[in-house]
This record gives C-alpha cells, structure tokens and sequence, in this order.
C-alpha cells in the first residue's frame, strides 16, 4: 500500500532545502523499492522545524524536523514510513506544542491539504461556505459577514460587512473585487502562507464577497517579491476555473465570476488601497484623496469591494459556521481570530493564529520562547515597519484594536518584530523615516519631504548637534506628518518613532560633548 509523504513547497521551506530533501525522499524509496506518494503540501508555520517532513500512518500524521538531505537515509532506516522513532521525530502534528494551543480558522488547511487539489480541499471542509452563500443570497450572506464582528485584516480594522454593504446598495453596470496581497510589512508572511498552502480559501473568500455585491471580475494584485506565490495562485485560479468554482456558472448557479491575479512592481505604497487601485489601472501607484471612497468610484471608477488576503479568507468560515459563532472569538469590538507573525531575533519564529485579545508577551515569550540570541528582550514592533516599540512594561497589551490604539500603536496585519538588549531604538527610528523617504509616492509634502527631514534631525541627534533643540524639532516633525499626510504611509510614520522616544528615551540621550550649529 502506498505511504503518503509530505514535504512543504511552501518559500520558507524552499530557502531552508525542502526541495532537495524531496528529492532524496524520492530517490531513497525508489532504491529501496518502496510505494509512497510525495505531496508538496503548505508550511505549517513552525520555521524552525522546516523543512518539516510528515508521514501518514495509521497512528495520524507524524511529524519529522527540520529535516536535512544527509537525514533522509536515516529516516527511513528508522521506518519512519510506518512512524518509527528518530532522534528527529516529535510524534502527531496536531500535538505539537506551537499548533495544539492554537486556534486554526483561516488556516485550518494549511499544510494539512495538497495546495492544488480541489478534490483535497472540499474533502477538509472547502467550499461549505460558497454553497451556503449561494444558498441564502446576497443580503443574508452580507448580514452574517456583519454579525461575525470581521473587521480587515489588512491593518485599518473598518468593518468588512459595511464596507460589503455598502458597494451592495449601489448601482452600477460593474463591480469589482479586488484583494490587495502586497504584503510589504517587515515580519508579515500570512498572506504568503496561505496562497501558497491554501489559495483556495482566498479564492472561496471572494467569490462569496463577489456573489453578495454583484460583482462579476475580481483580480489580486500579489507584491513583486512574491514570484512562486504568484505561479501558485494562478495555477490555483486555472484549477478552480475547471471545477466551476469560477466561472460562468459558479457551482452550476447563474452567477458568474472570475479572478485575474496581477504581479505589483515593488512599491511598498501599493499596500494602501487606492495606489494599489491606481496600480491595478496601468498607472503610477499615487494615492488618490478621499472621497469618492472605492466602494463607491475604485476600480475604473465602478463600486468596488477591496480587503486584505486574510479578510476574504475569514470568511468561508463565518458562512459555514455562522456569524454568530465566529463573534465568540475575540474581545470588544476585535472578533475572530488574527494570524500572528513572529520575527525577528526570536527563537521560534513562524505563524501563529489566535483570537483577538492574546497579549503581546504571551506571543513572544509562550509561542516564542524569548530572543534567539539569549539576550534579554528589549523590544517588540508589532504592526509593520510603521508599528510602535514596546518595552517589557507593555507586553501585556492585549493584541486587539482598541487596547493597541490606546497603548498608541496599532494591530496592523499582525506581524511581530522581536529585538533584544542590543538594539539602538534611535537608530531604529532613523529605520522609520528613512523606509518612509524610500517608499513614499511623493504626492504629499508631509511624507516627501518630512522624511528625508525626519532622517537628517534624527542624525543630528545622534551626532550631538544643537541636542535639545533637535529632539523637540522631531517631536514637532511628527506632529506634522500626523496630521499632514494624504496617506497611512506618511501618517504612521512617526509611531515607531515617538514610541521609541517615550519608551526608550536613553537611546536618544547624548552620547557626547553637545555641538552646535555651524
């Protein structure tokens, strides 16, 4: 009987050698004349144990890592095929630590199914959420996205059933659904993980979006340095397309839809929905003012439905379990659950979903296990490259909107950034103006030209050049920026960098004899 093997083809796994380690699993059951079948399934998450080999036994998948080229011979000579034991082994997936204390709900799938497989994903649940969604029609489909409490994923947290409303209630000759999958975040991967372990999700999400507005096209504009999510997504597209997942006649229904995924062009500002827009369109990636807001003039001017990657993945789950059961993870106005990122200089990094409402230490320090280095923790950026620093004296913030707002920094797409005692925060703030200067679209003043300001002042204050003077001319340059900005970008720009002057004031000290101005 044949032994399914699996082996991630996911771009984390891929850095670390899981495609030579397939190969010699490959090759080895060939020289040893055994039947197994290779599956190339999505990362779990667990980046330190990738490549992570698992094998199906009549015990339940068995779990081997990291595994290396030069492990495979060993492997089998365990019988690991079969579950034998192995200095590498650590028994059932699912009872791992990491996973086990998890709550898995838009990625349930992942790295449990074969990424392209239709047949794999209805088998674990897929599509239970299209078929209700066509099932009950539009308004009530809206209605339970508005009862679940789903807010996007993609950072700013506006209520997705409002924004789904709203594009509803307008009439138009077109609409559209538009996924934004430029995840440019420092220390984001979701939206990575899951078109590349399960894009069918993404793809369902969508659709059930697309059905309750009455939109007929949808497209996903994927960041540039994204090439095998990209081949994955689109590859998945072609499958879903034979299946009538889209279509003409989506599940043998009347209504049509279909998703033409598109590859940005490295623009961190693409991120923000209406370059992204402006992007999608065939021009320069430039933010437009608001309003009209999108839903009602976005793509070629039509009403247009635009979340995040994990907004539109939430979703299949609230159709098929109800809004209702969905609002019961969570906390306040934070519902559901949100897909944490670890990195940085932790020791076990990776992909980590909770529900709304875990704290930041028990993120770092429970799932963690504290800084890869030894060192004791000093800070963690949580929110992206614009996300506030915070000290050990917050890391009991709960990870949710309101409680991130009122600690003055912000959920974002839920990366988590972990630095230990040897990091120099001024420098890091000079980090935040300097991305801001690279990445701005230059349509705004604030942003185009306070940033490079903003770098020039924070050098000031590390040489020791007119000190105090310069340090309150960078609390007034945020000030500006805060207020002066077209744009998130601009706008957010100065939170890492007053929360690094609040929390971690002695790195903005002088470091020697004052100079004054020439």
């Amino acid at each position: 009987m044949s032994v399914r093997i699996y082996v991630p083809g996911d771009s984390a796994a891929l850095s670390v050698g899981a495609e030579q380690v397939a190969s010699a699993i490959a090759r080895e059951a060939r020289q040893r004349s055994l039947d197994i079948q290779l599956t190339r399934n999505g990362s779990r998450g667990l980046f330190w144990l990738e490549p992570l080999v698992e094998v199906e036994t009549a015990q339940g998948r068995l779990a081997y890592g990291p595994i290396e080229p030069g492990d495979v011979v060993s492997l089998f000579d365990a019988g690991f095929v079969s579950g034998g034991a192995h200095p590498k082994a650590f028994g059932r997936i699912e009872n791992i630590p990491y996973l086990a204390n998890q709550q898995r709900m838009i990625f349930a799938r992942c790295g449990v199914t074969d990424p392209l497989s239709i047949e794999d994903y209805r088998w674990h649940g897929g599509l239970k959420g299209l078929a209700r969604a066509l099932e009950i029609g539009p308004r009530p489909t809206i209605e339970e996205v508005l009862a679940s409490g789903l807010r996007g994923r993609g950072g700013a947290g506006f209520p997705t059933g409002i924004k789904w409303r709203t594009v509803a209630g307008v009439e138009a000759d077109q609409k559209y659904i538009v996924c934004n999958a430029d995840e440019g975040d420092s220390g984001t991967f979701a939206d990575r993980m899951l078109m590349e372990g399960d894009p069918f999700t993404l793809i369902e999400g969508m659709t059930i979006a697309a059905l309750a507005v009455g939109a007929t096209k949808g497209f996903v504009y994927i960041r540039s340095e994204y090439p095998h999510a990209f081949r994955m997504f689109e590859a998945a597209i072609e499958k879903a397309r034979k299946a009538a997942v889209l279509g003409p006649r989506i599940l043998g229904s009347n209504h049509a839809f279909d998703i033409e995924a598109r590859l940005g062009a490295g623009a961190y500002i693409c991120g923000e929905e209406t370059s992204l827009l402006e992007s999608l369109e065939g021009r320069r990636g430039q933010v437009r003012a608001k309003p009209p807001l999108p839903a009602i003039q976005g793509l070629f001017g039509k009403p247009t439905v635009i979340n995040n990657v994990l907004s539109f993945a939430s979703t299949p789950w609230i159709l098929q379990h109800g809004g209702k059961a969905y609002a019961e993870y969570g906390m306040g106005r934070s519902r559901g659950t949100q897909p944490f990122q670890l990195a940085g200089n932790v020791r076990y990094g990776g992909l980590v979903e909770l529900a709304l409402g875990a704290t930041i230490r028990r993120l770092v320090e429970d799932f963690g296990g504290g800084t890869k280095s030894g060192r004791k923790l000093r800070a963690v950026q949580v929110g992206g490259p614009l996300g506030s620093y915070f000290p050990d004296s917050l890391l009991d913030t709960p990870l949710d909107y309101e409680a991130m707002l009122a600690a003055k920094g912000m959920l974002g797409h839920g990366g988590i950034v972990v630095f230990d005692d040897s990091v120099d925060l001024a420098r890091q703030a000079r980090f935040a103006f300097e991305f801001c200067a690279k990445e701005s679209c230059g349509k705004c003043t604030p942003c185009r030209i306070g940033s490079t300001r903003g770098v020039e002042t924070v050098d000031k204050i590390i040489a020791g050049v007119n000190h105090g003077a310069n340090l309150e001319l960078l609390r007034d340059l945020c000030a500006v920026l805060t207020d002066g900005s077209l744009c998130a970008l601009g706008g957010l720009t100065p939170m890492p960098v007053i929360s690094a002057l609040d929390n971690f004031s002695e790195d903005f000290a002088l470091r020697a004899a004052p100079i004054a101005a020439e």
